[in-house]
């Protein structure tokens, strides 16, 4: 004889992939795409500030490579930045949206249904990142229309090394920081903090022009590894180990605190 305890456990049998759907990941996207206040941060912001400061530099060389030799210009290393900053941005807004979901009672919500919260968690840093793709691209729409000259091997790599190392990285931090402070205050905080490793970090300026002790700052900063590997195609160095190991040790970190935050949120129902 069936119970009503089985009828229940039978409605909240978990569905294949966690609940993974292509229609929930749609509609995370449109969100996104409907938020002005994102969209002009993540995307207009880097490509304005490109427009700005970078393309007059564009016939500055970068390296002792002349410009007519196939040598990279100033332009193209400013950006690669600005393309991993709106990358960067994108990334942390995640946790801005977990957030204010967990504020309204929205996260509760979901919990009630068959969705795995992991999996809710994995749709919104995929929602994050495919974002930040837009915002990677339209730079780099920006820079090739203002003349900057690269070999599609520096396009593709120093591309796809902003985006997918950047929003790694910094959806990871977002999360943590989405979890572990409560509403709306989450988006000011990520956002202060991008600006502020972003600077200390190097991504706006060489790290040779700052003085020796913000050097040493610099590579313990979770921007540091992430440019450095992503700009290494420009310069023709071979990015230093530290770089790479930078860049994983920080995306352990910040796995290992959202994780801890998201185990504490989900007690609490």
């Amino acid at each position: 004889m069936t119970t009503a305890t089985d009828r229940v456990q039978l409605d909240r049998r978990v569905p294949p992939l966690g609940g993974f759907n292509l229609t929930y990941l749609g509609i995370e996207l449109k969100r996104k795409l409907r938020n002005r206040r994102t969209l002009i941060f993540t995307i207009a912001f880097p490509v304005v500030m490109f427009v700005i400061i970078g393309a007059r530099l564009n016939d500055e060389p970068l390296t002792r490579t002349p410009l007519a030799a196939g040598g990279p210009s100033v332009a193209s290393y400013i950006m690669v930045s600005m393309a991993m900053y709106g990358a960067m941005m994108s990334a942390t807004q995640t946790g801005a949206s977990v957030a204010i979901e967990r504020a309204q009672g929205w996260s509760r919500q979901l919990r009630l249904t068959p969705l795995n919260p992991l999996v809710n968690v994995v749709i919104k840093m995929i929602a994050g990142m495919l974002l930040g793709l837009l915002a990677v691209i339209a730079t780099y729409i920006a820079g090739a229309i203002s003349g900057v000259s690269l070999s599609p091997a520096q396009w593709i790599v120093t591309g796809l090394t902003a985006w997918i190392l950047a929003s790694a990285v910094f959806t990871t931090l977002g999360l943590m920081v989405g979890y572990m402070v409560p509403g709306e205050n989450a988006a000011q905080i990520t956002s202060l903090v991008i600006v502020l490793l972003s600077f200390l970090g190097g991504l706006f300026y060489p790290l040779s022009s700052m003085p020796d002790f913000m050097q040493t700052i610099a590579k313990f900063t979770p921007v540091y590894g992430i440019s450095q590997i992503a700009r290494a195609p420009l310069t023709g160095d071979a990015f230093d180990i530290w770089s790479l190991v930078n860049a994983v040790v920080w995306l352990a970190i910040f796995v290992a605190g959202t994780a801890y935050f998201f185990r504490r949120d989900t007690k609490r129902v």
